[in-house]
This record gives structure tokens, sequence and C-alpha cells, in this order.
């Protein structure tokens, strides 16, 4: 059985020759705002994903090139797609308790990584994937409460700004409803001081 991570990670990788860093990121609209803390709310979405296993680092190149082949063309129409950021990176299994936003040792890892397809996409509309493990899937809209802070996003700096975020998240009676993710939204060669970094939890609405 799959153990549960306590916190899942949305980044992007270093994206040598055309792999460019993406511009464009889902629209939301902020319910709260307060400092670097924000509520927001996340229309629904539709994702290409796949779930690769490994390190966290490992299984997130793996995840990467499957899913940066399908939308530069690796798929049945030979159809490139616009690529958005960030990139989705969670790990499977158990749901985790708000209390415990640390990492835990696993027995095994498991990881979805996905790519958010551009506004307006459907999965009909799509282009079916060449590479089976590739899956489309529509997300339902969601809630979600973030917590921005800059640096490099160190392993130990996550797990602080997460447990930041959870407190937060209780100081305003929020309930959380899944796994807290990391998210970053700029290529690897970004100065440490100007890089945008984000946890954040989905909440009830």
């Amino acid at each position: 059985m799959i153990r549960a991570v306590l916190f899942g990670v949305i980044f992007c990788l270093t994206l040598p020759g055309r792999y460019a860093m993406a511009v464009e990121e889902p629209a939301f609209k902020t319910i709260l705002h307060e400092g670097g803390f924000e509520v927001r709310d996340y229309p629904a979405l539709v994702v290409a994903e796949v779930t690769v296993t490994g390190g966290q680092k490992e299984a997130a190149g793996k995840g990467f090139r499957l899913l940066a082949h399908y939308i530069f063309g690796g798929n049945k129409q030979s159809q490139k797609i616009a690529m958005t950021a960030p990139v989705v990176q969670e790990s499977t299994g158990e749901k985790i308790p708000m209390t415990a936003p640390v990492t835990q040792t696993k027995k095994s890892e498991a990881w979805v990584v996905r790519f958010i397809m551009p506004p307006g996409s459907s999965l009909d509309g799509l282009p079916i994937p060449n590479d089976p493990r590739v899956e489309l899937r529509a997300l339902a809209p969601a809630r979600f409460a973030v917590l921005r802070f800059s640096g490099l996003a160190q392993e130990d700096d996550v797990a602080a700004k997460t447990a930041e975020l959870m407190k937060l998240v209780s100081a305003h009676r929020l309930n959380s409803t899944g796994m807290p993710s990391l998210a970053q939204y700029n290529p690897p060669w970004t100065l440490w001081f100007l890089r945008r970094n984000e946890v954040m939890v989905p909440v009830d609405r």
C-alpha cells in the first residue's frame, strides 16, 4: 500500500531548449487577502496527468518528461498544446491530518504529476495521448487557502511554511479537504530572492 506524503509539490522543473517557462496561469477569484495569506476559488480545470513512482525529485522528472512529450506533439493528432504554470505534483495515498504537515518515512512512493490545460480546454477537444500513461481528467471547482513566500523552497522551508499555513487555516475556521502542496512559478535560474513560492491546501467552501 502506498503511504501518503504530507505535502504535495507544485513546481516547474528545468526547461532546457524548447521547454520555455509558461506565462499563463489558471484564473482564480480571491476571497480573502491578508498579507501573504489568501483564500482563492479556482474554476473547473482540465488536466493531463501521469502517476509515477520514486523520490519526489525523481518522480517529478519522470512525470514532467512524459507530459511534456504529450503537449509538444506526442498525441494522435501530433498537435502542440500551450503549456501553463504551474506544473502540479502531489502524492497519492491516504488523506493527511491537518495537524501533521511534515514529511514522513515511506515504504514506497507514488506521485500524480499534472499539467493544467489551457483555458477553454475540454476532454473531448484535447488530442488523445500516444502514451497510455498520460490521462486526461476534469477537475471540479475548488477553494484553496494559500500562503506566499520567496526563496529557494528547501524542504525545511516548505515544512515550516506548511505548518504556518495550517495554523492560518485553523485560525480562520477553515476545514482542509486534502493535502497541502507547494507551488513554484519560476524557472530554476531565477535569483532566490525573486522566486515566487506558495503552499496551498484545499478547504471547504
